[in-house]
Formats: structure tokens, sequence, C-alpha cells
């Protein structure tokens, strides 16, 4: 029995013995270049766009040529624009042409499968109008990654039984009446989980990173943050008032070249050495794909006496052998790492974050953080979703399903990049990580590869710029162990002919080599 519930999934019992422990990082785990030419084209195409939107704007406003498209309010025409004229331009005749791909509304549990409202627009995008139908699409755009997502069964029993004794709202934050005895247990139960002192949880995601940061560093810190980190860190560390440097992705000899340079100097804010050094990574990138170099920046930092930082939104319960994340996948001791931060919404289908580590860390945050000060807390469905899935996974509930589910998750991930290099797509990231990245480069390609994928009845997420740096395009596929064999050979068969259509395979060469 694998880790789906309906149909027939890869054998877990089949893979029982498959690696699933951390391997040095190779090129293909990190982001392969295409042919020279390719950006060179890209930039072409990005500029004969560009001008074509200039020269529509320009006719629409001196009344040549009328654009089918929506005007802005009377009232606010002086008032002064909220963007540069680049941005303006780029959303309202490049973006808005596209919103048909992004934000597309469902109807229902978003499982391995999902039922997307179907509607049009006839006005350039500019207004999406429904039709009343739906239809039936194979989910990838989902962080499902350990198929917890489910109307029915025993996490869905214990939300609902939490409702009926707790209500669904405790009203004030954790430093008030809101600390309930279902905050301080689903607290112990993600300390357990991952192996340290304590924890606490926040009830979003992005606000556990943002909030939580200033309270660790301020002006007289240094920070040390991968160019490629969320920007819910990136906002964390400018709220925080601390210096911060960039290092290049995954690349822990860059940081300690950097952190060796900038500790030979002096906090720019205050004139003195810095008072601390904080180091912030990520686990798993979620537009890259990569999982982190993890024991490279433990070793830099237990050399320099830093802290570090892990953020483990998309890694935890989608690597290691029982779900704990980058830290289990690579043998690493959890108690290395100063402050593990995750999300609840993805693996364990749920919703907020967590913050783990020493208890005098997690002290620290508790009475300094905004988030607990100022933040409503966890909503006790939402917890009660946490502890099932996290008793699952950690095996206390007397069954395999947590192991099955990580072996099937890992087995769909190998399966499917294998497959899209053999077929030649140019894929970014790590053979072991449920985040698949599938290179187009062109914004134009990466728009009508996704609808053309919604024909073949698979929903797919195309990401461009700005989410992207604006020549890397891509599709984003995320994998769950709810994914079966059948569902992953129906999707390439559909990817190739797509592939073909859009002229997508950049990957040839490289993956040949």
């Amino acid at each position: 029995m694998g880790g789906t519930q309906n149909g027939k999934a890869v054998d877990a019992g089949s893979v029982k013995n498959v690696t699933i422990v951390g391997r040095p990082i190779s090129k293909l785990d990190q982001c392969p270049k295409p042919a020279f030419y390719v950006f060179w084209l890209v930039k072409l195409n990005i500029l004969m766009m560009l001008l074509g939107a200039t020269v529509a704007s320009m006719l629409d406003k001196w009344g040549i040529v009328k654009t089918k498209r929506a005007k802005g309010d009377p009232r606010t025409e002086n008032f002064p624009p909220l963007g540069n004229s680049f941005d303006a331009t780029y959303t309202d005749h490049i973006y808005r042409q596209s919103t048909d791909v992004v934000n597309r509304p469902i109807s229902g549990v978003p499982g391995a499968i999902v039922r997307l409202k179907d509607r049009y627009s006839d006005d350039h995008g500019w207004t999406q109008k429904y039709t009343g139908g739906e239809t039936e699409v194979i989910n990838l755009g989902s962080y499902n990654y350990l198929g917890f997502s489910h109307r029915s069964g025993v996490c869905a029993e214990a939300a609902a039984a939490h409702i009926e004794k707790y209500g669904i709202n405790c009203g004030g934050s954790r430093q008030e009446q809101g600390n309930h005895l279902v905050h301080r247990s689903v607290d112990r139960t993600i300390a357990d989980y991952l192996g340290v002192e304590d924890a606490i949880v926040f009830p979003m995601g992005f606000a556990t990173n943002s909030m939580n940061i200033p309270s660790l560093v301020d002006e007289g810190s240094l920070i040390l943050s991968d160019r490629l980190n969320h920007a819910s860190l990136v906002t964390g560390c400018r709220l925080s008032g601390a210096k911060t440097v960039v290092f290049k992705h995954n690349d822990a000899k860059d940081c300690e070249r950097k952190l060796r340079d900038a500790l030979c100097q002096v906090s720019p804010n205050t004139g003195k050495p810095y008072n601390k050094v904080l180091i912030i990574i990520e686990g798993i990138y979620s537009m890259e794909g990569t999982i982190v170099d993890l024991p490279a920046f433990i070793e830099v930092k237990k050399k320099y006496n830093c802290y570090l930082f892990l953020d483990e939104a998309h890694s935890i319960g989608a690597v290691g052998p029982t779900g704990r994340g980058v830290a289990e996948y690579w043998g690493c001791n959890p108690r290395d790492i100063d402050v593990m931060m995750g999300t609840l919404t993805k693996s364990f289908a749920s919703a907020g974050g967590y913050m783990g580590g020493s208890k005098k860390v997690i002290d620290h945050i508790r009475r300094y953080s905004a988030g607990t000060v100022y933040g409503v807390t966890m909503s006790p469905p939402l917890i009660a979703q946490v502890e099932t899935a996290v008793s699952i996974m950690s095996g206390r509930d007397g069954t395999d399903i947590g192991r099955r589910k990580a072996i099937q998750l890992l087995e769909n991930s190998r399966y499917f990049r294998k497959e899209l290099r053999k077929r030649g797509f140019l894929v970014y990231g790590n053979n072991d990580s449920p985040v698949v990245p599938l290179m187009t480069f062109y914004i134009t390609k990466v728009v009508e590869f996704s609808r053309r994928m919604l024909k073949h009845n698979i929903g797919v997420v195309a990401v461009g710029y700005p989410a992207t740096p604006l020549l890397e395009a891509r599709v984003r596929f995320c994998l769950s162990a709810d994914h079966t064999k059948e569902h992953l050979d129906y999707i390439l068969e559909a990817l190739v002919e797509v592939g073909e259509e859009t002229n997508t395979f950049y990957g040839k060469k490289i993956h040949d080599e």
C-alpha cells in the first residue's frame, strides 16, 4: 500500500530501502543554464513586448487608437503614480493579458485532484466572468506534499471535534487571554517532532518570519541572507534594522567570505562591532527546488560563533525519512540550528507557522515578538489538524502511514524529475525536492504553456516577473504523496506534447552531457 488514498500509487513497499538522506550537492542540484543565445532571445522578446505596450499606451493617451481596457477613476487622474513607468507598462499590457493563468479560483479541497471554476475575459484580462461551470484537473499547484488535504479522515474529524469543544477562536494574543491549553499542547508536539527543547506557533506563515526576526536582531547586528530567500525573510531583515549582507544562492563558501569581510568592519548603524551575527537560509527554495547544503552552513556557524536561522516552509514534512526536514535529511543535529522556522500550511494542510529552538530562544520570542504581543492566536481546529498530521508522520498513531507518505513523495519526486530530464526539459533543483521548476524563460511561453496544460485537464503554476528574474520564467510543479504513477505518466505525456508546441526543450544538451 502506498501513500495515496485513491488510485494506484507507486508501491511504497517496493521502495522501502530507498535512500532518503542527503548526498553531496551536484551541478544538477543547482540551476543549470541553457545555451548562451537563449537569454539574448528572451531579452529581445521582452523588448518587443515593452515597445509594443509603450506605443499602445501613447496612442491610447492621445486618443488615436482606443485600447479595450478598464479606465481609472477620473477622481484619481492627477494622483502621483504608485509605481515606476516600467512596472505600470508591464502590469497593464503584459501581466494583465495573462491573468487567466494566475489566481485560478477553485471549488472544493485542493488534493491531488481539484475543481477549477470556469471563467473568461473579454477585456484583455481586466475582468473575469464566470460561466457557472467547473473543470476537474490534476493538481500540480498546491503545496499538498504529504496528501493531508482531504475533506474527510482522521485529521478532519479531529478538527471538527476541536470546533465543538473549543470554538474557532480563542480571542486575544499569546501574552493575554488567547494563550489556551491547545496552544501549549501544539507547541510541545512540534518541539518533540523537531527534536528541540521548545517551540511556539503563530497563525500566519509570512508573519512568523517578518514579525519574529526583529525580535532576534537589531540595528547593531549583522545578517547574512541567501539572495533567493523568501519575501517574508527579506521583510523581517528590513524591519529589524540590522545590516544585511546577501550571499550567493546556497553557497556556504561565499557566505563565509562575506561574513569574514563584514567582521573586519563595525556596524554602520552604531559604529561599534556587531553584537551578533545571524545567518538566514531556507530548507527548500520554493522557486528553484534546491535543497540547502545544511552541513556546510552549520560548519560556518560553528566556526564563527554565529546564530543560524533555518526556514523550513517547504522542507518540513517534505524531506527526511519521517518528514522532519533538512536536518533529518542530512543527518544533522537539530540543536545545531538556533532557530528552526516552518509553516503549517503546506505539508500539514493547516495554517500558520512555528519557531523551534532552545527554551532560552523561544522564551525570548514569547516575550519580545510583535506576533505574540499584538497578534491573535491560532484557531483550535487548525491546531487539531497539525497535531493529528504530526502524530501520523512521527508514528505516534501506531501506524507506518507517515513513513509511507515520505517514501511515496520521494519516489514521485525522483521519478518525475528523471523523466522530465530524459525528455529534454531543463529542470532546476535537487532530485529529492518535490518542488520542480521547468524552465521556459520566455514570459509568453510560460503563459501559453499553462493554458495548453489546462486543455489536458492539468493545473500548473506559471511563474514570471516579479516572482522570478525577468529572464527566467518557469512552470512550477508541486508534487504530492497522493499523486499516482498513472497521474505522473499522463502528465509527462501532456508535457511532451505541450513542450513540442511551445518549443521548450532547453535541457536536451545539458542533460545529455
